[in-house]
């Protein structure tokens, strides 16, 4: 029944995301641009890394396109909200888990497909990597936009107004950005910066996916990434299951 139940969430948001290939598309553009028109700064600089600047620029690109895409996901959650549509299925027998994980899934879905997208416009430009990294970079992708959907979903629950969604997710991407390492190895940064960085969950991910994509697949970053993303997907679905059972009893 719950497998039932979430299979049919999810295929109703992604039939609803497929009607909007124009979004799905624009989704890619940060990223892309990033590619573009910053990867080719970076070659050739010394970046205290293993690897080419594609190895190490392209995992953070990915996973810049985790964090924005999922963390502003709850947006639909609260048209939806205003719809009355979140209310009728509530009453609904379907498993409250699985109301959040289709639409978790779904994220996750367009974000690899985009994210497949974006590696393929970086072989072009001259990433080279192993397969099994690449397809590493795709799982972690995936674990991000759960956790961070599930995350977003929740405070939309909680929220009334999309002016007060917004800024809220925005005080935490921000500094997720920039503290995790995503366009620039942490290494690179003073000690205190660096230390400041490890309290970033999304560090461990960025670190374990650059190890990925050099061939490095038993590193400690990748354990670190491995249990982090794992850890931080459990308890964000956990926390937003428990939302949308009590948000608005």
């Amino acid at each position: 029944m719950f497998v039932q139940d979430t299979a049919l969430i999810y295929g109703r948001y992604l039939r609803q995301s497929l009607r909007s290939r124009f979004a799905l598309l624009f989704g890619l553009l940060m990223p892309l641009l990033y590619l573009l028109f910053f990867g080719p700064l970076l070659t050739g600089l010394p970046l205290g890394g293993g690897g080419s600047s594609w190895q190490l620029l392209v995992p953070g690109l990915l996973l810049q396109l985790g964090l924005f895409g999922a963390a502003f996901s709850g947006f639909t959650v609260i048209v939806e909200k205003g719809q009355g549509v979140v209310e009728r299925m509530r009453v609904t027998p379907v498993s409250r888990l699985a109301l959040l994980l289709g639409r978790v899934l779904r994220d996750a879905t367009v974000l690899v497909v985009q994210a497949v997208l974006l590696v393929l416009a970086a072989v072009v430009m001259g990433l080279r990597a192993p397969l099994a990294g690449v397809l590493i970079g795709f799982a972690f992708v995936a674990l991000l936009t759960v956790s961070l959907g599930s995350l977003s979903c929740a405070l939309a629950m909680r929220v009334a107004t999309p002016q007060e969604f917004g800024p809220l997710v925005n005080a935490v991407t921000l500094p997720a950005m920039l503290l995790s390492g995503l366009m620039l190895p942490m290494a690179l940064a003073p000690g205190w910066l660096d230390l400041l960085s490890h309290v970033m969950p999304l560090r461990y991910l960025v670190d374990a996916v650059r190890d990925a994509y050099v061939g490095s697949y038993t590193s400690d970053h990748m354990l670190y990434g491995v249990l982090v993303a794992v850890a931080f997907a459990t308890l964000a679905v956990t926390a937003g299951t428990r939302v949308f059972r009590t948000a608005g009893a």
